[in-house]
Formats: structure tokens, C-alpha cells, sequence
């Protein structure tokens, strides 16, 4: 166990884009110092700025020591009607601030802006933040899986399905983003905004007419050589062909040669991905598979 090293830390409010910065700043911070710890990889909170929230607009509080953020905390609204999302997130083994200071910060703000209730995320094994939401009145409501695959472990490349092509945003300049119907006409700007977004690893499927049968998103982080993938979707006509586990192994491909050490693929009970074969790495760097989301 790695004692904490206390610094002097100095509070910092921010908002939107600055938010966003300090939180991908302070989430690759913990993924250096602890390969499993937390819920998140910096990657997935640079996904969730897809569309407009109206937790951009609130006050977001971090902690930093000469090196960065050391703790601090995310809020997010998903939808007008669900409960805002609270994320603590404090570096393991660094002083200063610690998770109970954290939490209630976070917990006061999203009380005032969250009718419809509070959500927080809880990976499996994490009994120091279990037994603090726990205490506070939170109750488990769902649980999801995450797979992890090690870049040994990585998928074969296969031929496109015949009569479809692959091709990323970079081959696609100017053209309609794919994901705009389901996230916004603002997805492309919100996308191109994200410090780890990369065009060429933003896939689409297409039919050799041009149609647009499915997309992928794939996400690197060169400082934690973690690979993300978020979303995947085919268009429900074109479902069932083997266009989403096409552009799944040429993402992963492309994510691995640009040095993914091991790749993350998020999944819920309601839709699990169809990738038995190779979803799970065989490597020692397999994660606790599951996250429980505590409500009040």
C-alpha cells in the first residue's frame, strides 16, 4: 500500500470547457498512479461532452498540488427528466483532500440542481465510497460490466462485409456527422472541442452507394495508453450483418497501433456486446468487471 504524500493543494472552480480539462487532467493522474482505481477513464467524460448539459454551466470544484488536480469532482446532467450523475475522483496515495471532502462538496451542489434525485456510480470492490454513499441514504438501483481487452489479446481484422466500406471523419471532412440525429447538431463542434478525440478513429460504415449503415467512436489516451470504445451503433435495417463487429476490429486495430496497451469496452445488462471470443483479456490486467449506480 502506497502511504499518502501530503502537498500544499490550492482550490480551483471552473466551469464547461475548463471543467472538462481539469477533470481529463485529474482522471489520467489516478489511471498513472492505479490502473483500476475509480469508475472512469479520462476518455469517458471527454464522450459525455457530446451535447449541451446543463451541468456545463455549474460551478465544478478541484484540488491541485504544483503537479495538477489532485481530487475533485464531475457533475452531469443526462436528461431533463433523470437524476444528475455525481463522480468523486481523488489520486490515490497523494494528501491534501481527501474522498469525504470531495463528496460533500459534490453532493451539496447536486442536490440543489437535481430534483429528480442523485445518481453515483460505485465500482465493485470500492468499499471506502460504498459505505459513504451508503450512509448518506443511497441505495443500489442497476449494475453494468465492463470489459477489458490487452493489446496482445487483440481481435483478428476481417473483410468488410461485401457491399460496405469503412471509413473514418479525416476521409469525411465537411460532411454531416453520422451521430448527429441521436446526439444533437452539435456533436461534431462538441467532439472536435475533446483534447483525446482523433478523426481518424471516429468510424462510419457505409454502403458502397454511401449510405450510412452504423458508426463507431474509438478514443486514445497517449497518457495512460488506455483505448476506449464509445458508442458503437448500426442502423436497424442494416442490423445483424456483422457491420458493428467489423468496425469494433478495425478500431481496436487502429487504436492498438497507435500504442493502447489494453482497451475498454463498456456494456450494460440491457445490451451486451456479441464479442465472446475476445472479451475478456487474458493478460494480469484484468479489472473487477462490474460498477453499481447507487440512487437517492
Amino acid at each position: 500500500m502506497v502511504d499518502a504524500v501530503e502537498l500544499p493543494v490550492r482550490e480551483v472552480c471552473a466551469i464547461g470547457l475548463e471543467a472538462q480539462r481539469l477533470t481529463t487532467r485529474l482522471l489520467q493522474r489516478v489511471r498513472r498512479r492505479d490502473p483500476f482505481a475509480g469508475v472512469w477513464e479520462a476518455a469517458d467524460t471527454q464522450w459525455w461532452w457530446q451535447q449541451p448539459r446543463p451541468s456545463d454551466e455549474i460551478e465544478h470544484y478541484f484540488w491541485a498540488d504544483d503537479e495538477g488536480p489532485v481530487a475533485g469532482f464531475k457533475l452531469t446532467s443526462w436528461s431533463d427528466n433523470k437524476p444528475w450523475q455525481i463522480d468523486p475522483m481523488v489520486v490515490p496515495g497523494v494528501g491534501g483532500v481527501g474522498l469525504e471532502d470531495v463528496w460533500q462538496r459534490a453532493l451539496t451542489l447536486a442536490t440543489d440542481h437535481s430534483p429528480q434525485g442523485i445518481d453515483i456510480p460505485v465500482r465493485d470492490g470500492d468499499q471506502d465510497l460504498e459505505t459513504i454513499v451508503q450512509r448518506d441514504g443511497f441505495v443500489p438501483h442497476e449494475h453494468d460490466g465492463t470489459a477489458w481487452l490487452a493489446a496482445v489479446d487483440r481481435p483478428v481484422l476481417r473483410p468488410t462485409p461485401r457491399g460496405f466500406v469503412i471509413v473514418d471523419r479525416s476521409q469525411r471532412v465537411g460532411e454531416e456527422h453520422p451521430m448527429r440525429a441521436r446526439n444533437g447538431d452539435l456533436v461534431a463542434q462538441r467532439v472536435d472541442e475533446c483534447s483525446l478525440y482523433d478523426p481518424q478513429l471516429d468510424l462510419r460504415v457505409e454502403t458502397e452507394g454511401g449510405q450510412v449503415a452504423g458508426y463507431a467512436l474509438f478514443w486514445f489516451d497517449h497518457v495512460t495508453k488506455v483505448g476506449l470504445v464509445e458508442p458503437v451503433r448500426t442502423e436497424d435495417e442494416f442490423q445483424r450483418r456483422g457491420l458493428a463487429d467489423a468496425m469494433l476490429r478495425e478500431g481496436i486495430h487502429r487504436l492498438i497501433e497507435r500504442g493502447a496497451e489494453r482497451v475498454k469496452i463498456s456494456r450494460t445488462n440491457r445490451r451486451p456486446l456479441r464479442l465472446r471470443t475476445w472479451q475478456w483479456a487474458s493478460s494480469p490486467l484484468r479489472q473487477p468487471p462490474g460498477t453499481a449506480a447507487y440512487l437517492r
